[in-house]
């Protein structure tokens, strides 16, 4: 747990600004390294420039938004264990 007062390191927004400019970097780096690789396609749509990339996103804002509605199924209340 941080100690009260000290500043972590996503609190400063220039270090928040930095850690999502490297992650569009690591996007962008895995869709040019996509020219370059050959894959060994099943289905004929995996074959498309930028499938995989395309279907990490599509997949990760899924699991999103079932997480959500989870949430509302599965939370307990806020005072659950003062029963």
């Amino acid at each position: 747990m941080a100690e009260k007062g000290k500043p972590h390191i996503f609190d400063d927004r220039r270090n928040v600004k930095r850690a999502i400019y490297a992650l569009y970097v690591a996007c962008g780096l895995s869709l040019i390294a996509d020219f370059f690789t050959h894959r060994h396609v099943d289905h004929p749509w995996e074959a498309l420039w930028g499938f995989y990339c395309l279907y990490g996103f599509v997949a990760c804002v899924i699991l999103v938004l079932v997480a959500k509605e989870m949430r509302k199924v599965l939370m307990r209340g806020e005072d659950y264990y003062d029963d």
